[in-house]
């Protein structure tokens, strides 16, 4: 038996990069410091596999050689007039960035599954700017946590033991030393362990932010309440917000899709803007998928933005609502689609999911989804930090390099691989 240490879990944008794998006749037989989620997809990784390239034929799947998927593909791509490319959140920089050649190639359209998550948040920041920090910098010094909208014990369970409210410090060393708050709707698990929980209604986060900003600045707020939370608990946080040494606010899809979206997240950062009049004090998105923060970074330092890049002008062409996915496909407007680890007719707005499913899809993914039994094309890859390497940025935007464990089934190559193939028959190399 094998042990191989300081691997990265590639399941949520924690990326915690302690875990240790026992490797037995090329299969995972233990894994030591995962969570309940990454550990599960450890153990489970290989189940509901695709093994074989298929190709839709009169209304049935038939298994092809890799190269006939590929031309197949290639055939799809060449002949669409306004083709979206989307995904890769759950895949490497390294695939992404192949990706992005062939939208440009193309003409098509790259977006990323940001766009149906926390795009309000990118949009929120490129508006106003942010104050952030490492998740190590918030570890090591935080004093003050608050969880937004979010609740990473269900969702990012190692998030408050290695980098928050149960973790050890530096300079913060013990949880007395922490003190823990959460806004939400409702009384969720991380609730149950916060020092303060804050239960707001529905829909009411704007005007929340609104008045702690306006108890921040010492203004007077003359009403009883105020999203339903009595001034008196607005102006107590208020006060542990300006008196803390270090805190950190932290935001889940609680504060970016409910009304207001990314007007949420400006007047969120604008808090965190006056609080550091008074002391430090940061901003972080709790991302969910492990490499969605990578989506974002790669696709900007290539095209100039985040997610949602049309290519058919010939010049990166970026505006949210015009040129994301679900709006395209709402319009009716693309006639292909290439999907790459990514499952929308899961998770898009309903009608949309219904007319991409009209349409040609390639899918590149390594197990059946609801999206993979719709496509015209299924192209098996191999699990990026499990089957092949790659690089995936944490949620506060730290790179890292995922390792290969065990070696994938026959003729099963990465994401990257495959994408470069179509790339080079798209050139006509």
């Amino acid at each position: 038996m094998k042990t191989i240490n300081n691997v990265v879990c590639s399941f949520c944008g924690c990326l915690c990069d302690d875990i240790e794998v026992n490797i037995e006749n090329n299969k995972i037989v233990n894994v030591k410091n995962a969570c309940s989620l990454g550990l599960s997809k450890f153990l489970n990784y290989n189940k509901h596999r695709i093994l074989k390239p298929r190709i839709r034929k009169s209304k049935e799947f038939v298994n092809v050689s890799l190269e006939e998927a590929i031309n197949e593909c290639v055939k799809i791509l060449s002949n669409a007039n306004y083709p979206i490319i989307y995904g890769w959140s759950n895949t490497s920089n390294e695939a992404l960035r192949v990706g992005i050649e062939i939208a440009e190639l193309i003409g098509g359209v790259i977006d990323n599954t940001t766009s149906v998550c926390h795009g309000p948040t990118i949009i929120g920041v490129q508006d106003i700017g942010e104050s952030t920090s490492t998740l190590g910098q918030i570890k090591n010094r935080a004093d003050l946590i608050i969880y937004w909208g979010s609740n990473p014990l269900h969702a990012h369970p190692r998030h408050l033991s290695r980098y928050t409210a149960l973790s050890k410090g530096r300079f913060i060393k013990t949880r007395k030393e922490r003190k823990v708050v959460v806004v939400d709707v409702r009384k969720t698990a991380t609730a149950n362990i916060a020092d303060v929980f804050i239960q707001i209604k529905p829909n009411s986060d704007y005007e929340l932010l609104t008045a702690l900003r306006y108890a921040v600045n010492n203004g007077e707020i003359e009403q009883d309440e105020v999203a339903g939370v009595p001034v008196e608990k607005i102006e107590e946080l208020a006060e542990m917000m300006v008196s803390c040494k270090f805190g950190a606010l932290m935001f889940g899809l609680g504060l970016t899709m409910s009304p207001g979206k990314h007007r949420n997240i400006e007047a969120a950062i604008a808090l965190v803007t006056d609080l550091n009049k008074y002391t430090k004090f940061v901003i972080l998105p709790m991302r969910g998928h492990y490499n969605v923060t990578g989506a974002n970074n790669v696709t900007c330092w290539i095209t100039g933005y985040p997610f949602a890049v049309d290519f058919s002008k010939g010049y990166p062409y970026y505006n949210p609502g015009e040129t994301t996915i679900a709006d395209i496909i709402a319009r009716g407007e693309c006639d292909a689609a290439l999907i790459v680890a990514s499952d929308p007719i899961s998770h898009l707005p309903i009608e949309s999911a219904r007319k991409l499913s009209k349409i040609p899809i390639v899918t590149i993914d390594p197990h059946e989804t609801p999206t993979t039994r719709v496509s015209r094309v299924v192209i098996p890859s191999s699990y990026v930090g499990i089957e092949c390497e790659g690089t995936a940025y944490r949620m506060d935007g730290v790179p890292l390099r995922l390792k290969k464990i065990v070696d994938p089934p026959d003729g099963i190559i990465s994401d990257e691989e495959i994408l470069k193939m179509i790339l080079s028959k798209l050139k006509g190399d």
